[in-house]
């Protein structure tokens, strides 16, 4: 973990609270002023800390009202299966996360679709470039809770 002293915190938590705050109006509120804030950020970029600014998108709104969560349990663990299956992942754009398990799955994407006709597509594509011993699905209902935001410690030390 980099350590982070209460300064980078509290510039970090204003940023992921709202990427696009003037730097005068992020420096008052963490206390320096506008140049040794701006350097702090700069820093805090080089240093890969902070990865990128985005705008979060309603994601129904432009059309992604589906969201399913699949399971991936592969039949071969080489890294030539490994392989086929991250260059696979990286030219499907609707896979949003794709995170290495413990446990029974090996894999777990997060994936967007407009909807049910479009994941089939999807899974048909996915499954006919890939080997995979077993693919689960569970479809999201409703996000009952959603962050982008880490709970920082921006109080203490």
């Amino acid at each position: 973990m980099q350590t982070l002293d209460l300064i980078d915190r509290k510039i970090l938590a204003e940023l992921m609270r709202d990427a696009t705050i003037p730097i005068a109006q992020l420096a008052h509120r963490v206390g320096l002023s506008q140049t040794p804030c701006w350097k702090r950020v700069q820093k805090l970029q080089t240093q890969g800390v902070i990865r990128g600014r985005v705008a979060l998108v309603d994601q129904a709104r432009v059309g992604f009202g589906l969201t399913v969560f699949v399971g991936i349990e592969a039949g071969d663990h080489s890294a030539a299966w490994r392989d086929t299956f991250m260059a696979a992942i990286a030219k499907l754009p609707q896979v949003m996360e794709v995170n290495r398990m413990a446990g029974d799955l090996d894999y777990l994407l997060r994936v967007v679709l407009p909807d049910m006709p479009a994941y089939d597509a999807f899974y048909g594509n996915l499954t006919q470039t890939v080997a995979i011993k077993r693919v689960t699905a569970q479809f999201v209902m409703e996000q009952v809770k959603a962050g982008t935001v880490y709970p920082l410690n921006t109080t203490t030390h």
